[in-house]
């Protein structure tokens, strides 16, 4: 684990004295939900996320409303795979939602954006296992991984990484997820490759697989050659997941196409 200290990444003090929990039932994943700049991602730019981390804990200190004591989360997690500490193991959090939820669940947010910046990469999904597992170790979390949405009124952690919790939280490469290995399944074969118009038994794969979900706008099939109907019917499934906007246009990505789970063909 790429682990920085809050005397690394320059914390301000809390505001109030924070409360010791003893053990969760696990942890929830959220994200900004805000306008995140997709230049953040780059692998160049590990150096503006200290920055950001301060710009999260300030903003927070300065919500009157909300009364918070310091950053809201236990750990933040940016796109290059590091883990800040925030409010750290055994303190509540602020950012799960009622005063109940809070001791129900760490909250681990990753630097990611409900625009911009929208896909975690493979380095932030391997650092948010990280911190689960390093909240489990030094902070006794129970064996749940959820979204800030399980439980409370919210769209966050927005709809691709909400699919990758629904997936089970799996480390990239294998371990850490839950259910069927990956290597059962149809890899993701690209957005270009769609935008083709092919003719391929893996979109009859995927086709079967959105009416099983429940997701078909089909009249009839599905068939191996690609249409508008598979696309109607890849929106719903994009929008089940949460996805809203332009990121629910009915072009597979390939966090969506992970969570739909399509057979080897």
């Amino acid at each position: 684990m790429q682990f920085i200290t809050r005397a690394q990444w320059g914390a301000r003090p809390s505001r109030y004295a924070l409360t010791y929990i003893g053990s969760t039932r696990g942890v929830k994943i959220h994200y900004e939900g805000t306008y995140v700049p997709e230049s953040l991602g780059r692998p160049d730019a590990h150096g503006q996320c200290a920055a950001r981390v301060r710009s999260i804990q300030a903003s927070h200190l300065a919500n009157r409303e909300e009364d918070y004591s310091d950053v809201a989360y236990n750990a933040l997690v940016c796109p290059h795979g590091y883990v800040f500490e925030g409010r750290g193991a055994h303190r509540k959090t602020g950012a799960n939602g009622t005063a109940a939820l809070n001791v129900g669940h760490y909250a681990v947010c990753a630097l990611l954006g409900s625009s911009g910046l929208t896909e975690p990469t493979d380095a932030q999904l391997a650092g948010l296992r990280d911190a689960v597992e390093w909240l489990r170790r030094d902070g006794d979390a129970g064996d749940e991984i959820k979204g800030h949405r399980d439980g409370h009124p919210t769209a966050c952690p927005g709809g691709p990484l909400y699919a990758w919790v629904q997936r089970g939280a799996p480390r990239p490469g294998g371990g850490g997820g839950t259910g069927t290995p990956a290597q059962k399944y149809e890899p993701f074969p690209g957005a270009d490759w769609f935008k083709r118009n092919p003719r391929s038994p893996i979109v009859t794969a995927m086709g079967r697989r959105l009416v099983a979900e429940g997701c078909s706008a089909y009249r009839e099939g599905p068939g191996p050659q690609w249409t508008e109907s598979d696309r109607q019917s890849y929106a719903r499934w994009q929008r089940r997941l949460g996805y809203r906007g332009d990121d629910a246009d009915g072009w597979p990505g390939r966090t969506s196409w992970d969570a739909l789970k399509v057979p080897n063909v």
